[in-house]
């Protein structure tokens, strides 16, 4: 049996392994910081909007505008976009829905629509998108925000529209007649 020195194998080994675990490590921590954006977040007041649309009641909650901008010019770059989550829940005892989604729709202080594109949102969060009587959902929602919604005293409301298909959900009850014996 041939016994050469592997000290310098071992060695060779424990420094690439290092190497590989310092990248590691730099890409884990400072990979946000080597993108060239960042993003800007508006909170929007009041942060919550309360949505009732026939037997399904709920809330979009979290309410914000965020924006892309450039790390090193604050300069921004990309489409602001409206985010929260929409938390629906179906208050009836006999109806069930199939949660297809919805559109956000953005009105200035006198009521009249301001422009934006493709502001329509699907349910994806529920496996069978369907909403039994006394059970909630909740979905993530992020769709376009009007620039021109950003000028100060602008912005009046947003409205929200679910398209749901109700589902009549009804139980009874069955009496079998049966006896004993032959």
């Amino acid at each position: 049996m041939v016994r050469g020195n592997l000290w310098p194998v071992r060695l060779a080994a424990v420094a690439m392994l290092l190497v590989a675990t310092s990248w590691s490590e730099a890409a884990d921590r400072g990979g946000a910081g080597l993108l060239p954006f960042g993003q800007k977040t508006i909170a929007l007041k009041p942060s919550i909007i309360f949505v009732k649309a026939s037997f399904l009641a709920g809330e979009i909650d979290g309410l914000k505008v965020v924006e892309q901008v450039d790390r090193g010019s604050g300069v921004v770059v990309g489409a602001p976009m409206l985010e929260g989550t929409l938390n629906v829940s179906n208050e009836s005892k006999d109806h069930a829905a199939r949660l297809l989604g919805g559109k956000i729709a953005y009105l200035d202080a006198s009521g009249k629509p301001i422009p934006a594109d493709n502001t329509s949102f699907t349910f994806t969060e529920i496996p069978t998108n369907r909403l039994d009587p006394g059970m909630q959902t909740s979905q993530v929602i992020e769709v376009p925000f009007p620039s021109a919604a950003l000028a100060p005293h602008t912005l009046g409301e947003i409205s929200v529209e679910l398209t749901f298909i109700p589902i009549a959900y009804q139980q009874d009850t069955v009496n079998v007649p049966v006896h004993l014996g032959g």
